[in-house]
């Protein structure tokens, strides 16, 4: 009895292994595998049309027209459509938030389940208008470019096909599958990350369709929270040669705050404060009277905003020259999401589902650097909340080299339908 009870969690291990082997994996769904193929073309003409319309987070023009094209695709499937503008109450205004938002696409599908699913994108870039010219859809061989078809084009057009695919299937068997689709992530979610905050904590689960890596064939359950810091020093000017001593040195002061903080990271617990830019003064013979600087901030969990605030507030009180006058602007641009056992589990369920259709899937419990609209869905949810389910990409945020995979159209819309499925079956969890 003792022997056998050893060997069992071994045993346990190597049949959960085998699993998610492609080797071993599970015959696939014959049927979601012929509607994913189906897919493929009229979703490469889907990402056509999304990246021949020019959308960056700015450009209130072209982020209508895209909202118009997602509505009436949401709504020819059969969802009920709605676009949410931006409210003020529950807009996150910083400094570089621009006056008009782009407004945020709402589809909502129901079924005769119970299972509420969201998936989530964004159909905004960072890119300019008139680049478009240099940069625009085409393929070439298994790559297809085009200006922000990987962040995020290909999720929205993943999200869309998707529906499609469950369409083709008659497949509803979950209560309610609601897609969100938000214009402002660029510039860090300022109108739409209340509205994607709600969402989450009324849903069972979530998925985000940002891309893979095309060398790394992966979801993530785990994202870095981003933050920046904004000092700025008023002191007072005067002659730098004949009378010094009647100004305030702006730059001292800066100096002297910027090195008080050096220290304030915390690499074991993935905190990191970095000053990065800097400015002062307007004359080589004038004291300076003005003097600003940014510090680019990261966390993994969302508890350390507040340390890590609280710890610059509590520096920059501990002046140089107390004449001149200290602001401290900290913005939480975005926050982490962490890893959790309901996403854990679900992620393991994701990776025997790829296998059926002979692929190894990476399920990632560790950010990358980086910052999605996923944290914000599962700020006030314990439910599962999985990043990526996106195709794989490469080159976000360049100027000529931005493509997508498209050998990865068919698994990884089986892969996210097949996930809807077996969620809304309640497997998985």
């Amino acid at each position: 009895m003792t022997l056998k009870f050893r060997r069992l969690p071994a045993a346990a291990a190597l049949a959960a292994a085998l699993a998610c082997s492609p080797a071993f994996a599970q015959t696939p769904d014959a049927a979601v595998q012929r509607a994913a193929a189906a897919q493929k073309q009229p979703l490469l003409d889907t990402l056509k049309e999304l990246v021949s319309i020019e959308t960056g987070s700015r450009d209130t023009e072209g982020l209508q027209r895209a909202s118009e094209l997602i509505g009436a695709r949401l709504r020819a499937l059969g969802a009920q459509v709605d676009f949410i503008e931006p409210a003020d109450a529950t807009t996150y205004r910083m400094a570089d938030t621009p006056e008009k938002i782009g407004r945020i696409v709402r589809g909502t599908f129901k079924g005769k389940g119970s299972k509420r699913i969201l998936l989530i994108a964004h159909m905004d870039t960072v890119y300019l208008k008139g680049m478009l010219e240099k940069q625009p859809f085409r393929v070439d061989g298994n790559k297809a470019y085009g200006l922000g078809i990987a962040d995020d084009k290909q999720g929205v057009a993943m999200v869309l096909h998707v529906a499609s695919l469950l369409k083709s299937l008659n497949f509803n068997d979950y209560g309610t599958l609601t897609v969100l689709v938000n214009g402002d992530e660029e510039i860090s979610s300022p109108g739409s990350r209340a509205a994607i905050t709600q969402a989450g904590s009324e849903h069972d689960a979530v998925f985000s369709f940002e891309a893979s890596r095309v060398d790394n064939d992966k979801l993530s359950l785990a994202t870095s929270g981003i933050a920046s810091v904004e000092l700025k020093v008023e002191g007072r000017a005067s002659h730098a040669g004949s009378a010094p001593e009647r100004g305030v040195n702006a730059l001292y002061e800066l100096s002297h705050q910027i090195m008080q903080m050096r220290d304030l990271s915390e690499p074991q617990v993935g905190l990191k404060l970095n000053w990065t830019i800097s400015q002062a003064g307007t004359n080589r013979n004038v004291i300076p009277a003005h003097a600003t600087a940014q510090a680019d901030v990261r966390v993994l969990r969302v508890t350390d905003y507040d340390r890590i605030e609280a710890a610059v507030r509590e520096r920059a009180a501990k002046q140089l020259l107390p004449q001149a006058k200290v602001t401290v602007n900290f913005e939480r641009r975005r926050p982490p999401l962490e890893a959790t056992d309901a996403s854990r589990k679900l992620g393991k369920h994701a990776q025997a589902v790829y296998a059926e259709v002979g692929r190894k899937l990476v399920v990632d419990d560790q950010p990358e650097g980086g910052g999605t609209d996923a944290a914000f869905a599962a700020l006030k949810t314990k439910a599962p909340v999985i990043e990526r389910f996106g195709l794989p990409g490469f080159g976000a945020h360049s100027a000529d080299s931005e493509y997508v995979l498209v050998d990865a159209i068919e698994p990884r819309l089986y892969l996210a339908a097949r996930m809807i499925m077996d969620v809304s079956r309640g497997k998985g969890f």
